[in-house]
């Protein structure tokens, strides 16, 4: 499967919306299965098994929530909410029950194709049981721990490094706040200030620009995203 090829699994119960996500789709050359209800989209994921999730939280049968969390006792396929709810609580509830990203309506189909090739190649990683992430001038070698901007080692420490790994693993995936803490502090209730201050010293050794990340972005109120 290549990013170029996927099949996507439209779970929406507004029939305008799904007719519009699916001429969206299919001018970018995506093949696209559709579920109205929750039920409908398990079904969907055990018979045809999609290579992404597009998932509206509304459902008429289910919480959306609910059903991330249902999709992935089954599968590790990538997820992208779709959803009116824009506040920050619900893009971190979905995110933190397995969501790997959060698209707000409306929409525009520039940063949705944005968000679901970034999702769909975070998956071809994952097959691909990668060991490494190049980006531009970043490299990270997850075997031997060696961090390379350009042709020159990137000195970082402990907890530096462990943060670049968690975002180096899930590259591609918005990765919150609450997540981070627990996987690099083994501690959720640090304050997220905290973890701000170690993003600004990572910028400072990775980024060509600190001011102007390439790679490691923020996602405002949420976390943070390696691309």
């Amino acid at each position: 499967m290549t990013t170029d090829d996927a099949t996507i699994l439209i779970v929406e119960d507004e029939p305008p919306i799904r007719r519009l996500l699916r001429a969206t789709l299919a001018a970018h050359d995506y093949r696209t299965l559709e579920a109205e209800t929750g039920a409908q989209a398990l079904a969907a994921l055990r018979h045809h098994k999609p290579d992404l999730v597009l998932l509206d939280l509304g459902l008429p049968d289910i919480d959306g929530q609910a059903l991330i969390g249902r999709i992935r006792e089954l599968s590790p396929v990538p997820i992208v909410v779709l959803s009116s709810r824009g506040e920050e609580t619900a893009k971190v509830a979905a995110l933190d029950a397995g969501a790997d990203d959060y698209v707000t309506k409306p929409f525009g189909a520039a940063e949705l194709m944005a968000r679901l090739r970034t999702a769909l190649r975070h998956r071809l990683a994952q097959q691909g049981a990668e060991r490494g992430f190049t980006s531009d001038d970043l490299s990270i070698d997850l075997v031997r721990r060696v961090v390379r901007r350009g042709s020159e080692d990137v000195k970082l420490s402990p907890k530096e490094y462990d943060l670049l790994e968690q975002l180096a693993i899930h590259a591609g995936k918005v990765l919150t706040h609450k997540h981070l803490l627990r996987e690099v502090w083994r501690n959720e209730s640090v304050d997220p200030q905290y973890l701000r201050v170690y993003v600004r010293q990572l910028r400072q050794k990775v980024e060509a620009d600190p001011s102007a990340p390439r790679h490691v972005l923020t996602e405002p109120g949420v976390g943070y995203r390696l691309v």
